[in-house]
């Protein structure tokens, strides 16, 4: 593993920092959790698939974007 690469560490030196980067960026955001827009709850957002949401707190499913729900 490359360290300071987070997630994409795992390609190792293949495929150029810049991208490393730009996929370590991308999967750390869609990973996090945000703010329901039902319910109003703090961090209880989780991706589910690609454009597919979920509220753990109000089980509220919905669709966003790819990687961040609105």
């Amino acid at each position: 593993m490359v360290k300071g690469q987070g997630t994409a560490g795992r390609f190792g030196v293949r495929y150029g920092n810049t991208l490393r980067a730009k996929v370590s960026k991308i999967e750390e955001f869609s990973r996090g959790s945000f703010k329901c827009p039902f319910c109003s709850k703090d961090k209880k957002v989780r991706r589910e698939a690609y454009g597919i949401w979920k509220c753990r707190a109000c089980e509220k499913t919905f669709a966003g974007k790819a990687y961040k729900p609105y």
